[in-house]
């Protein structure tokens, strides 16, 4: 490069300078020419009516290493009194001379709001940081001409600002009525689950029978005490632990005081003040034996046995109470087999499976109509 310029300073330099300038200019117009920038605004017309639209093209050319920043023209922004930007329409990128310059092109809508005479400023552009403007802009806006008599003038408007739409609960009614039933979906898939899991069926089939009455209660024990015909002197204990405690429990139906908490002589003598003594003897005969045998190790014969359970049946039915036929019924769970556990837990995983999959639609479209209305 040094050498090229000792040549050009040398023989040509001296050479053009012999012939006239003009050479030279012609030599060095190209060079020039690449770095020049050409910067121009204009408008498809001069002339509009009041709320028509006009399009402004601004148009720059420059080098295509060179850094370009375009005004920044926003959507509603004045650019004179009564005249704003709509939108931007685009911007276009042309490349000229093989790649070395670019033309840029950005386009813009414009309309205007009074009838006068508008002169819009210059608009600028940096070319690596050195502003250009270009020439100011003329727009000549007209008054659109009003027939009052066949034309509804009230139709023209200007523009108006982007508004956020007011708040209503009837928008958000759907989503809040599929999350209830959401809700309702999943605690019943919860409670399924649940009875599946302590293999429990959804409907308890049941039936209703009288309860038997106090003394029926304790005539059957006894009858199953006296059908046992292997007691011994050695099963004496037991013998009158269970004939002891079905009286127990009988007279704590029948009288409504917890006798087996009691000792014999607190039941004889709480039952003193509702029964005659001389119809108490035997009873009190009966637990007395029953105290020796079980604390005392006393050894009883099968014949005083036999004496002390109908000692125990007289009781009974001395102070028995008749049955109310008015006696709600009471309710007994009828036991299933195993073939029908089987299928109830083959149903209850069909059930939960289709409530699964419900729920999860039901979430799906109530979350799409959430996006759908913040948008």
């Amino acid at each position: 490069m040094k050498r090229l310029k000792h040549l050009l300073q040398k023989y040509l330099l001296p050479s053009l300078a012999g012939r006239g300038r003009g050479v030279g200019l012609l030599l060095f117009l190209p060079l020039s020419a690449f770095s020049q920038v050409v910067f121009e605004a204009r408008i498809d017309t001069l002339v509009l009516l009041i709320g028509e639209q006009r399009e402004l093209t601004l148009d720059v050319t420059c080098g295509s290493k060179q850094k370009l920043k375009m005004p920044d023209l926003r959507p509603q922004q004045p650019l004179a009194p009564e005249v704003e930007v709509v939108e931007l329409l685009g911007t276009d990128t042309t490349y000229l001379d093989d790649g070395k310059r670019m033309q840029v092109q950005q386009r813009y809508t414009l309309t205007a709001w009074d009838s006068t005479l508008v002169l819009l400023p210059p608009f600028t552009v940096e070319v690596d940081g050195k502003p250009y403007k270009s020439k100011e802009l003329a727009l000549k806006v007209l008054t659109v001409p009003i027939d009052t008599l066949t034309v509804d003038y009230t139709q023209y408007f200007p523009n108006k600002p982007i508004q956020n739409n007011p708040f209503s609960w009837d928008d958000w009614k759907p989503v809040l009525w599929l999350l209830f039933f959401h809700q309702l979906l999943a605690l019943a898939l919860l409670w399924l689950y649940s009875r599946w899991h302590e293999n429990k069926p959804l409907i308890r089939i049941i039936r209703r029978k009288r309860k038997l009455p106090a003394h029926q209660v304790a005539m059957n024990e006894i009858e199953r005490i006296k059908g046992e015909r292997h007691w011994t002197e050695d099963d004496s204990k037991e013998y009158y632990t269970q004939l002891t405690d079905t009286l127990r429990n009988y007279i704590h139906e029948r009288f409504g005081f917890n006798a087996m908490e009691m000792t014999s002589a607190e039941i004889i003598e709480r039952l003193l003040q509702e029964q005659d003594e001389t119809a108490l003897n035997e009873l009190r005969q009966l637990f007395q034996t029953a105290d020796l045998v079980k604390f005392a190790k006393w050894k009883t014969l099968t014949g005083e046995n036999d004496a002390n359970l109908v000692s125990a049946i007289d009781f009974i039915n001395q102070t028995k109470q008749e049955v109310d036929p008015n006696q709600p019924e009471e309710e007994v769970i009828i036991p299933e087999e195993v073939k029908q556990i089987k299928a109830r837990s083959l149903t209850m995983k069909i059930i939960m499976g289709v409530s699964a999959v419900v729920a999860c639609v039901l979430a799906v479209y109530a979350l799409y109509l959430v996006i759908d209305l913040i948008r």
